[in-house]
């Protein structure tokens, strides 16, 4: 009898554990490749001179990919071979991953804008820089014609960052099964009270993902485009600068061959497996035997309860179905899920908060450099290594407070809430914590010293380099001695330089010769070096304060995530499970993955004051910002975005409320009724009246949840 009860058990429970580990390694690899993704924005629209908002539009081209599959995978795949569904998504992933760094093989060698290469090399320790009066060395791109511009951006390459787009988009066509079949394939054959910390512990291995992703973001931010392939010691400027372009590519390479990885374990897991079996005691075994002849009705488990009625009719085992008939119960499916008002607010909820979160995290690098003056390896590094550790701690907390309370779903919503309004309060505490702009001469500052050595409005020009002729285009910045940039060595007046490559010293600057009180500057304070000067020490400490308040508010908003996904789970019919999380990928991927790059992009280009130029003419990325503008854009986004979805967790928690209200009238009622016809109705027509009242709450549920 022993072995009867046991030879069904052991596979079971060791098959769930490695589609557990199987699909965890592939929340891993997926978000792997999707932080990198978003770690290298920065570099890739550096690397194709695209705007903020064009590259807006290649990150959410993710989230179109999943738009055109997800529905039906959801759908049709909760009917069909799911592990194989998800191998085959691993696939698709790695195909968009080898596709998206395509294009580097295909361009040429990057070529960052500069004055400097004008300047004839030569063996001489001084050489002369193009502030003169003769200027035929300047740079003719404004005099080029439409011909050849075009001619020029078919050699450069300039649309090869379609490529990244369908990449990008192979890749969320390919992630499309992981989550809905995954979570529902384990739903279905773990117990119920394990369902929060199997959650838990995909989240927090999928959080692993993002902690790499970004580290190795951060360290290619690090490693030149063209490694191998250039001498750098040519190369005039360093990771700091905001010309340069890391080895982007290079993420995507790994990315592709961890999800070849990923994948291979699912084709050989079985479609469909054993409820998850427990493995009690001999003691504990026959006080649940005692238990279940001593009581007439069913245990309920108080932990995790459902807000669906339950049927007291036994699961028959899965009928083979057919593709016509999984297509008529489609529409109908459909309609009983968008009527469950739950589900609505939840989807409502979702997006609003997806829309916040999409939008802060693909330019948090970039609002990290702008406002706090970090480099962009930098401010990925600190995102990998810092926040993201404290989400997964975050997801882990939560998970053992749901099972340590067994909360039930409106316990699960309180504590949703809590961590929502808790990590809004901290996020607007980031608001009080800036910097002063940059001081760059001709945008941030219109004089300089007492003399007032001024600026024309909305340009670089200068009495000090009226004579210089410079081009106002290129953006090639040089840090005086005085602290303030100057946005190319002819702007700043520089006569003379010394040394080669990034050691180059500039000198005889004659925007440089007034200082503050009118006295004229010694010799050695008339010189400058090459990139953008530092920020001043107290922006330093500032930094520490944001970074402090981020973290913490990473790990508190965390806490919530593991319960929002109960809150969903236990709302929605079994047999919708799939579909419904499906819909909810699909439409958070939709409005609130797409959209939120794009505009969040668009508004942060309205604050750049200085465009890089493209190496065949015409606009390029943004190179600086102003900070002040860009602080209040971001933030000003976020708060209102995630406002909004913390009014919504009101809404929806006031609903659960309500639900929870009605059950607890139909559980009095039912026992009322159980006790009436134990005691006064042998016959059992007692009994026919509850299903009868059943039957109607049934119908009352599926339009009022």
């Amino acid at each position: 009898m022993s072995v009867e009860t046991k030879a069904p058990r052991v596979p079971c429970c060791s098959k769930l554990k490695l589609f557990l580990v199987s699909l965890s390694f592939v929340y891993f690899a997926k978000a792997f490749g999707g932080s990198y993704m978003k770690s290298s924005v920065t570099q890739i629209e550096r690397r194709f001179d695209i705007p903020s908002s064009l590259i807006g539009v290649i990150d959410g081209s993710f989230e179109i990919g999943n738009l055109l599959v997800i529905a039906f995978v959801s759908y049709f795949g909760a009917k069909l071979h799911r592990p194989r569904l998800i191998g085959i998504g691993c696939l698709i992933m790695a195909a968009g991953a080898f596709l998206t760094a395509l294009p580097h093989f295909f361009q040429g060698q990057y070529v960052y804008e500069t004055t400097l290469s004008h300047i004839p090399e030569e063996n001489s320790t001084e050489s002369i820089l193009p502030c003169l009066a003769n200027t035929s060395h300047l740079v003719i791109n404004d005099l080029s014609t439409a011909a050849s511009k075009a001619a020029c951006e078919k050699e450069a390459g300039s649309s090869m960052w379609i490529y990244v787009f369908l990449g990008n988009m192979l890749r969320g066509i390919g992630e499309t099964p992981v989550m809905p079949l995954g979570v529902s394939y384990l739903d279905d054959y773990a117990r119920k009270e394990n369902t929060a910390i199997y959650l838990a512990c995909l989240q927090t291995v999928g959080i692993l993902g993002p902690v790499f992703g970004f580290m190795f973001g951060s360290f290619c931010a690090k490693i030149y485009v063209d490694i191998g392939s250039v001498d750098l010691e040519s190369i005039s400027i360093n990771h700091k600068d905001s010309r340069w372009v890391g080895a982007w590519w290079l993420g995507f390479l790994v990315s592709g061959f961890l999800m070849l990885l990923a994948g291979i374990p699912f084709w050989f897991l079985p479609n469909t497996l054993a409820k998850q079996c427990k493995s009690p005691s001999k003691k504990r075994q026959k006080q649940d035997i005692q238990a279940k002849s001593s009581s007439d009705t069913p245990e309920v488990e108080p932990e995790q309860g459902s807000f669906i009625p339950e049927d007291n009719t036994e699961e028959d085992a899965p009928q083979p179905v057919t593709m016509a008939a999984m297509a008529k119960d489609f529409a109908p499916s459909l309609k009983r899920l968008f009527s469950n008002k739950v589900y609505l607010l939840i989807i409502l909820t979702s997006v609003v908060a997806f829309n916040g979160f999409i939008g802060m995290i693909t330019f948090k690098p970039k609002f990290m450099e702008q406002v706090y003056g970090q480099s962009p390896s930098k401010a990925i590094f600190l995102i990998g290594s810092m926040n993201l550790p404290a989400v997964a701690v975050g997801v882990i907390v939560g998970g053992l407070v749901m099972k340590r309370f067994k909360l039930s779903v409106l316990g699960a919503a309180r504590l949703s809430i809590v961590s929502s309004f808790l990590s809004f309060c901290l996020l607007l505490i980031q608001y009080f914590l800036q910097c002063d702009n940059s001081e760059v001469a001709g945008l941030t500052m219109t004089y300089q010293g007492a003399t007032e050595v001024s600026y024309q409005q909305e340009s670089l020009l200068s009495q000090c380099n009226m004579g210089c002729s410079c081009s106002l285009k290129h953006w090639d910045p040089v840090c005086a001695r005085n602290g303030i940039t100057y946005a190319s060595p002819c702007l700043a007046g520089c006569q003379t330089s010394t040394g080669v490559g990034k050691e180059m010293e500039f000198h005889n600057c004659t925007c440089m010769q007034e200082l503050k009180g009118g006295l004229m500057a010694p010799p050695t304070n008339m010189s400058a070096i090459l990139g953008q000067c530092p920020r001043k020490s107290d922006c330093d400490r500032m930094f520490k304060f944001y970074m402090a308040v981020s973290v913490l508010g990473a790990f508190v908003s965390a806490c919530g995530g593991t319960s929002g996904y109960i809150v969903l789970l236990r709302s929605i019919h079994p047999d919708l499970k799939s579909l419904a999380l499906g819909m909810h990928t699909l439409i958070g991927r939709t409005l609130g993955g797409i959209p939120p790059p794009i505009y969040f992009g668009a508004l942060i280009d309205r604050t750049c004051l200085k465009w890089g130029l493209k190496r065949c003419g015409g606009q390029g990325a943004c190179r600086f910002y102003d900070s002040h503008a860009f602080r209040i854009t971001f933030l000003g986004l976020v708060y209102c975005l995630y406002g909004l979805a913390n009014l919504l967790w009101g809404v929806l928690y006031l609903q659960l409320s309500k639900r929870q209200k009605k059950l607890e009238l139909r559980s009095q009622a039912k026992a009322t009724a159980l006790e009436a016809n134990g005691n006064n109705n042998p016959n059992g027509h007692a009994m026919v009246s509850i299903f009868k009242n059943k039957d109607d709450l049934d119908r009352d549920n599926e339009s009022t949840i």
